[in-house]
């Protein structure tokens, strides 16, 4: 029974998720159907064990079998354990299983904003933090996707974005493109200094000694919330732009380069000639499209 509860505790947790909208701040949202697909197999396992249930009952059993009968029956749940033969041991693992329900059902889901960020600060272009797996690393200003391709196919790649993107209109990006364009700029920077550009994010001010450096980022999910990050650009504001940190922001203006010396290093930003406060979407992830 305690399978069937389990089973049936997931599909209702994921079905929670996706009707709330609430799975977007886990996983990156053009994976959606395999969490479907997971949330029918649990649905279809939880049945199949439920059936079992119902068929062996104990009080049915101890009605219409015989000893031998009874014997067979613990050796098969013997096996189903996979050598979890005590009572405490089966316990554990049924906690172990039940973990994520718990977790998901008793902890409130909040959007990240940039106390996450004052708290961990960030580097570039690759923080190498432990986000519980080894070969995982935190991200912030620049996607990189490099990590998840050869070296051949992620050349083909960006070839292939800078074909998309290399127009001479003004850069205009969306939720839509926001991680691929992030990317390309921190790529190939000089390709597009003097370009107008748009786009929208919460203002980050960056306190260095006596100086403020302003960045107008969105928080990005890449596969899943293990490789998300916070990504943008550093931003000059327009004299007598008043803005606070977590303030929504659509910035217009032009690229371009500047040296940035808590980093040591060159990185784009944006001349800003206008800066429109709107207001925080719905969802305020954007995710990487393959």
């Amino acid at each position: 029974m305690a399978r069937v509860l389990i089973l049936a505790g997931y599909v209702e947790l994921m079905l929670y998720l996706q009707v709330t909208g609430k799975l977007d701040q886990f996983i990156n949202v053009h994976y959606q159907y395999l969490a479907t697909l997971s949330t029918v197999l649990a649905l279809i396992l939880a049945l199949v064990q439920l059936y079992f249930w119902v068929k062996d009952d104990p009080a049915k059993i101890a009605k219409d079998s015989q000893h031998h009968e009874m014997h067979q029956h613990h050796e098969l749940e013997d096996e189903h354990d996979h050598g979890l033969h005590k009572g405490y041991q089966r316990g554990i693992a049924y906690v172990l299983l039940a973990l994520p329900i718990i977790v998901g059902s008793l902890f409130p889901t909040v959007s990240l904003d940039t106390t996450i960020v004052e708290a961990k600060g960030f580097q570039f272009p690759l923080a190498k933090e432990s986000v519980g797996d080894d070969q995982m690393k935190t991200q912030y200003l620049q996607p990189n996707t490099s990590m998840y391709f050869n070296a051949e196919d992620y050349q083909a790649q960006m070839n292939k974005l800078q074909e998309k993107y290399g127009d001479s209109g003004t850069l205009k990006i969306t939720d839509e493109n926001y991680l691929e364009v992030m990317e390309l700029i921190y790529n190939y920077p000089s390709d597009f200094i003097g370009r107008k550009i748009s786009y929208e994010g919460f203002i980050f001010h960056a306190q260095q000694d006596e100086s403020q450096d302003d960045f107008v980022f969105r928080f990005g999910i890449i596969h899943c919330v293990a490789d998300s990050g916070v990504f943008g650009l550093r931003v000059h504001m327009p004299e007598k732009t008043s803005t606070e940190n977590d303030q929504w922001v659509r910035v217009e203006g032009v690229i371009q380069s500047g040296f940035y010396k808590p980093f040591k290093r060159t990185l784009p930003l944006v001349q800003a000639e206008k800066i429109t406060t709107i207001k925080a979407p719905d969802n305020q992830y954007v995710y990487r499209s393959f």
